[in-house]
């Protein structure tokens, strides 16, 4: 089986897509598949790499000499990679390892699509509805399910900033969060706790988005459940997070070892099942598949309230999504083979 595992990416979750490509590259059997290595520089230019896994996650492989340009056509014919000399390699199944934007906001699963590739992410709209939290959050309030209160602004509404503050104020109090509404792994993310700090966190999130949106300050655990499976779910064990800094940044996320991680997270049985139940219900919600992390608060009363949702979660040594699964017994080289069949039974129904 030929299997392509896309990396790196325009995007500012670059590195952590190349870290995240190496750990499902050490998975990926030789003996089993034809792995291919197809990086994305931060300028958007694509190659066909030889790279070490070293070299992948230094950022390295983007200099060697040897790498050829290649990309995915979305002619179905193909059905795979062509190189700048012509050479064609069809692809079985796609890994799309691209955090954040052109990867996980549906740009590639619409490529991959178009190309008859069947990819271990979930399917374009999909992908975007989940980029996009104010999308999320109206899909999910549609179903019923619990969250802060939120309201979003578009970025050009900042020219008057008087009319945005006092639409938000109205509608929420301090502290308040303040999120590009597709930028990706709490990346320009700032917690507001007065009318400055509101400024300020609104122009730092309009420079990585065109919408942004807000949220009431929530005050619990910080839990995550991995998802696997297409119409059969398995939610995992929960997780909690104890950030070392006041919330999980984009730094503390993949950066700050002093986090602290519990799996199980720190719940009553019956509170684990409850937010385990949650998890399915977003992303059924959210029309996934494959798999997605799904982020919750858990209040001292036991009040499950959904976060977001990450539909390319990491992969980095560090990272929740394969530490749970493993945890409910789907480690290592079984859990990529879980998703390549997943993919392939996606991709035929």
């Amino acid at each position: 089986m030929n299997v392509v595992v896309l990396f790196g990416g325009r995007s500012s979750e670059h590195e952590v897509s190349c870290s995240s490509a190496c750990n499902v590259l050490n998975l990926l059997s030789n003996e089993k598949y034809n792995v291919y290595k197809l990086g994305i520089t931060k300028e958007g230019a694509w190659f066909l790499t030889e790279a070490s896994l070293e070299e992948i996650k230094s950022g390295a492989w983007a200099t060697r000499s040897d790498n050829e340009p290649a990309w995915i056509l979305p002619d179905p014919s193909v059905g795979g990679i062509r190189t700048a000399s012509g050479k064609e390699i069809a692809i079985d199944v796609a890994f799309p390892i691209l955090h954040g934007k052109n990867g996980e906001d549906g740009t590639v699963a619409a490529l991959l699509q178009l190309a008859g590739i069947p990819q271990i992410t979930t399917s374009m709209t999909s992908a975007a509805n989940s980029m996009d939290k104010a999308l999320t959050k109206l899909i999910c309030e549609k179903a019923g399910i619990c969250q802060a209160d939120w309201t979003f602004v578009y970025s050009r509404e900042l020219a008057d900033m008087d009319a945005v503050i006092a639409k938000i104020e109205k509608a929420l109090d301090y502290p308040i969060f303040v999120k590009p509404a597709s930028a990706g792994s709490s990346v320009g993310i700032s917690k507001c706790n007065d009318r400055t700090a509101l400024i300020e966190g609104l122009r730092l999130a309009a420079e990585h988005d065109f919408k942004i949106v807000l949220e009431q300050t929530i005050v619990g655990q910080e839990v995550e459940v991995a998802v696997l499976g297409n119409n059969d779910l398995i939610a995992s064990v929960p997780g909690e997070i104890c950030p070392a800094v006041e919330f999980y940044t984009y730094d503390a996320k993949y950066n700050d070892a002093a986090s602290l991680l519990f799996i199980p997270a720190r719940l009553d049985e019956s509170v684990q099942e409850t937010v385990r139940k949650a998890a399915l219900e977003v992303f059924r919600a959210m029309e996934c598949n494959g798999y997605a992390r799904v982020d919750f608060f858990v209040q001292k009363d036991g009040k499950v309230i959904f976060n977001e949702l990450n539909t390319i979660p990491g992969f980095t040594d560090i990272s929740m999504y394969p530490k749970l699964m493993e945890a409910s017994g789907i480690a290592g080289e079984q859990l990529i083979e879980r998703l390549i069949d997943l993919a392939m039974e996606h991709f035929n129904e």
